[in-house]
C-alpha cells in the first residue's frame, strides 16, 4: 500500500510511504516524511512513550511527532551537534556539541536551555543516560586518547573521567547495574567500566566485528549486542566472548534493541537498510527482515514502549562544480551538494 500525504501543519511536507516487509509471521512497515530544515546529521534519539523524536541537525536539535513527521519545537545553538540524551526523572535533556566542546542541558518540556557544560576533553561524540547511577555518559573521540566522561543528571556538573585505550570510542551501554560498556571503533574491543570507580575493569577483543558502534544490552539474557559492518556480533557481558554473529549491512553507525519483543535493529548506511534480528535465545539469533530505507541512513532509535525504530538522513542534490585549480578537499572527501529533502522514516511493525 502506498500513501501520499500533500501536506501536514508546521511546515512539514511529507510523502508518506508504508511499505510491508514480510517475515517469519511479521510485517514491517517503512513511512518517509520530508521534514524540512537545514544541517547534517549524526544521531537521533525517540523519547519512549511519547512520540517525540530529537533529530540532530549540526547546529541544531529538530524536536519531531513521530507519528506525523510534525516539526514540534527546535533547540538551537548546538554546533556540531552529535548526540542527544533524555532524562525524564530530572526533566533534562542532553546534547554533545562537537563544534564548541560543550553539552547542553535543556528543559525536556519547554526545551529552553539551562546551561552549557564546558567539556575539556573535546572530541564530543557519543551520550546516553545510565538510569541506574543517574548520570549522562560521553563516549569522547578525544586526542591523544579517547574518553568516557560521566555527568549527574541533575546537576549538569561533571562528576568523572576515564581515559579509554582507543581514541574512537562510539557507544556505550548500561548493565543497570554499575558497569558500562564501550565499544572502541578502532581497536575492535568493547572495553568495561566500573561506574563506582571509574575504572576500567576489562577489555575484550571482537575480532569478527570490524568497527564496532552501535551498543545495547540486554539484562534479561546478560547479552552485549555491538553493531558492525557487515557481521555483527553478541557478547556474553560476563565472559567477554563472542556467542554468536549477525549478518547485516554496511555502514553502521547505531544499534536499537527492543528488549520486549526481543528485536534488534541494525541500521547500514552504504546498505541503505535495516537489517531485523529476532533473539531467539541468549545464542541463537535470526534475521526476519530486511529493510528498505534511505541511503546514509546510518543511525537508529527505537522507543520500547510504541515499539516504533525511527531514522533520518537528509537528501543532497549535485555538489557544486570545482573551482578550476583549486585545491582537492581536505581529508579527500569530495563537497557534498544542497540538502533537497530531509526524510525522517519510521519502520512499524
Amino acid at each position: 500500500m502506498i500513501k501520499r500525504i500533500v501536506r501536514l501543519p508546521a511546515l512539514a511536507l511529507v510523502v508518506a510511504i508504508a511499505t510491508p516487509f514480510i517475515a517469519s509471521g511479521q510485517t514491517f512497515s517503512v513511512e518517509k516524511f520530508n521534514i524540512g530544515s537545514d544541517g547534517n546529521t549524526d544521531y537521533l534519539t525517540s523519547e519512549a512513550g511519547t512520540g517525540r523524536v530529537f533529530v540532530s541537525r549540526g547546529t541544531h536539535v529538530m524536536v519531531i511527532d513521530g507519528a506525523t513527521g510534525k516539526v514540534l519545537g527546535d533547540i538551537l545553538d548546538t554546533p556540531r551537534v552529535h548526540g542527544i540524551a533524555l532524562v525524564p526523572k530530572s526533566n533534562h535533556g542532553f546534547t554533545t556539541n562537537g563544534g564548541d566542546s560543550t553539552v547542553s542541558m535543556f528543559d525536556l518540556k519547554t526545551l529552553a536551555l539551562i546551561k552549557k557544560v564546558r567539556v575539556s576533553t573535546g572530541g564530543l561524540d557519543g551520550i546516553m543516560y545510565d538510569a541506574f547511577s543517574d548520570r549522562v555518559i560521553l563516549t569522547n573521540h578525544s586526542r591523544p586518547i579517547g574518553t568516557l566522561v560521566a555527568i549527574d543528571a541533575n546537576s549538569g556538573d561533571i562528576v568523572g573521567t576515564v581515559e579509554l585505550e582507543d581514541n574512537a570510542p562510539e557507544g556505550a551501554a548500561s548493565d543497570g547495574a554499575g558497569r558500562i560498556f564501550v565499544n572502541n571503533e578502532g581497536t575492535n574491543t568493547i572495553q568495561v567500566i566500573d561506574e563506582k570507580s571509574m575504572k576500567v575493569l576489562a577489555s575484550w577483543p571482537i575480532a569478527a566485528c570490524d568497527g564496532p558502534t552501535g551498543i545495547a544490552y540486554d539484562r534479561a539474557s546478560n547479552r552485549i549486542f555491538s553493531g558492525c559492518g557487515k557481521t555483527s556480533v553478541v557478547v556474553d557481558a560476563t565472559s567477554g566472548k563472542i556467542v554468536a554473529t549477525i549478518e547485516n549491512g554496511d555502514g553502521v553507525d547505531a544499534l536499537g534493541w527492543d528488549a520486549s519483543q526481543k528485536l534488534i535493529y541494525i541500521p547500514a548506511g552504504r546498505s541503505g537498510n535495516v537489517t531485523v534480528v529476532h533473539q531467539d535465545s541468549p545464542d541463537k539469533y535470526t534475521v526476519i527482515a530486511t529493510v528498505p530505507t534511505f541511503t546514509g541512513a546510518k543511525t537508529i532509535s527505537v522507543d520500547p514502549v510504541t515499539h516504533v525504530a525511527y531514522l533520518f538522513q537528509p537528501e543532497y542534490g549535485p555538489a557544486p562544480a570545482p573551482t578550476p585549480g583549486a585545491a582537492p578537499p581536505a581529508g579527500g572527501r569530495a563537497p557534498r551538494g544542497p540538502i533537497i529533502n530531509s526524510w525522517f522514516m519510521k519502520i512499524t511493525h
